[in-house]
């Protein structure tokens, strides 16, 4: 007896067969398939592990094992990461990490990082908390949700959050840039890391990714590509007033731009010696 196939499964069958097509030949598909399977592959690593997370509820160790596993989505979207000045974080002093802020890629290159940073958390936006499994795990994972338009309330956390840094031994992680840019440049700081971190009196230390050439939402492109992830010796705060607030900004920031133009050029030579 024959059989025949419905139309939903020759639609199906048809839509896969046409998948290695679409992804050779349109940057668009690409993008956004990138994407939807990082996306797709953190939220699943997040369910698989919560319930080992929620044995310990709010304790930043927990993303050093998240990181173990949700590090291999950079082999998926093609991203290879080095690492330098990894021996910044040889000390259990606490401090105020900043780096510069180009996607949500910026993620995947802390999974890489996270087992030698060890105790690191990071001030994230408030909607992240609800993004389903991924926001949960991050909450359990001590991460700081602020709601950037309740500037009172986010100065609040960000002072008790300190608070916990310095008590804990931990690092806080936070981009002063305040949103994501990826145009081959460092954008202005705010001032709320540098505040907390001189009246804590504890230092800053600068993180520097470099540019993501094989990135551009404009275009919808993303390429597989190569990225620095430099650290820097922190900065002392100690001894410092809020009178120093902008020399020490403008200090981690020109540090950090020097580092950016140098390893991004790094990338680019190396290219030309792999072609």
């Amino acid at each position: 007896m024959a059989s025949f196939y419905s139309y939903p499964e020759l639609f199906l069958a048809g839509f896969i067969f046409t998948l290695p097509f679409l992804y050779e030949k349109s940057n668009v598909f690409r993008y956004y398939l990138k994407f939807l399977l990082y996306y797709a592959y953190v939220l699943t690593v997040c369910t698989v592990l919560m319930p080992v997370v929620l044995l310990y509820p709010r304790d930043v160790t927990n993303l050093v094992l998240a990181s173990k596993f949700c590090r291999y989505a950079s082999n998926i979207v093609g991203i290879e990461w080095e690492l330098r000045g990894l021996q910044n974080w040889d000390t259990e002093e606490s401090c105020i990490v900043i780096s510069n802020h180009q996607s949500s890629l910026d993620i995947l290159g802390m999974f890489h990082m996270w087992p030698r940073m060890k105790r690191c958390t990071v001030v994230a936006k408030r909607p992240l908390m609800f993004a389903g499994a991924f926001g949960f795990g991050a909450w359990l994972s001590g991460l700081v949700f602020i709601d950037r338009l309740k500037t009172d309330k986010a100065r609040l956390l960000m002072r008790e959050a300190t608070q916990r840094v310095i008590q804990d031994k931990t690092k806080l992680w936070i981009y002063p840039e305040g949103a994501r840019y990826n145009k081959g440049s460092i954008q202005p700081f705010k001032k709320g890391a540098f505040f907390l971190a001189i009246d804590a009196q504890i230092p800053i230390m600068p993180v520097v990714f470099s540019q993501y050439y094989f990135l551009d939402s404009d275009t919808k492109t993303f390429e597989p590509g190569k990225v620095v992830i430099t650290t820097l010796p922190p900065i002392p705060t100690k001894g410092m007033t809020r009178d120093d607030l902008q020399n020490l900004s403008d200090l981690a920031r020109q540090q950090m731009i020097e580092t950016f133009n140098d390893s991004s050029k790094d990338i680019v030579v190396q290219r030309k010696i792999a072609i």
